[in-house]
């Protein structure tokens, strides 16, 4: 029994020894902070250095990032564009030479409602061209081109184009092209070459006429040149000076002769 005493009171002497010096600090740092005068705005100040510190070194690996990468980012955007460049050029509307050895963009051009008028006391020196039609009551020393119809009823000294061509009472001293259909006056007075789908002759024409369709050479027509067509027909009173071909026609000759 005496022994099993001394234990316990050695025991407790030692739990009491520890909850003291548990306690002692706690006590030791209350008193130690509450006691002493504190500068509360010395410590904020101290304060927000640290959190400004924290946060530039937070903040510049970030940014050196962002400009690392907009400084990688730049030659593909010059390269982009450059492509861009390219590209752009190679879907330009590849250009072709006209009828009058000239380059157009394009074969199929789209005709405007626009009709440009060349009054009669006017004189044009140097080519015209219209993304729409023409109509020629004066003169024009030069070259037409449109898209739509050439009118002539004055004078033309240049070669011309267009979509479709009609001469009345006209003088015109070049060769004429049409994708459509050539008619050329009474009264009309055409030096050089035709070539159309279709042509109706009713003035002089001297030169060549190269039509894929068929022709028609009226009574007052006067043709020095040959015609080379897909079918023709001369009235009664036309003079023609010059050899009649159908090499557009379907009809094979030689095979006719065959025997």
């Amino acid at each position: 029994m005496g022994f099993f005493k001394e234990f316990t009171e050695t025991f407790n002497e030692a739990v009491d020894e520890m909850a003291g010096v548990e306690e002692t600090p706690t006590e030791e740092v209350m008193v130690n902070t509450l006691d002493g005068d504190i500068d509360v705005e010395s410590e904020l100040n101290k304060l927000d250095g640290l959190l400004e510190q924290v946060t530039k070194k937070v903040e510049t690996p970030v940014a050196e990032s962002k400009t690392e990468s907009a400084v990688t980012a730049e030659p593909k955007e010059e390269k982009k564009s450059f492509f861009e460049t390219k590209n752009e050029t190679k879907m330009e509307a590849p250009k072709t030479m006209d009828v009058m050895g000239n380059t157009a963009e394009s074969t199929n051009k789209a005709v405007s409602e626009e009709n440009a008028v060349i009054t009669g006391g006017m004189r044009v020196t140097g080519n015209v061209e219209s993304v729409g039609s023409i109509e020629v009551q004066g003169e024009i020393i030069g070259d037409v081109a449109c898209n739509g119809k050439l009118v002539v009823t004055g004078k033309v000294n240049g070669n011309s184009s267009s979509s479709e061509f009609f001469a009345d009472a006209a003088k015109i001293e070049g060769e004429v092209v049409t994708t459509g259909t050539a008619k050329v006056g009474v009264g009309s007075v055409i030096i050089g070459n035709i070539t159309a789908t279709s042509a109706v002759i009713a003035g002089a024409v001297k030169g060549d006429i190269d039509v894929n369709g068929p022709v028609v050479v009226d009574t007052s027509a006067v043709v020095m040149g040959n015609i080379k067509s897909r079918s023709v027909q001369i009235n009664n009173g036309a003079v023609i000076e010059g050899f009649c071909s159908q090499s557009y026609s379907d009809v094979d000759v030689n095979s006719v002769f065959n025997i």
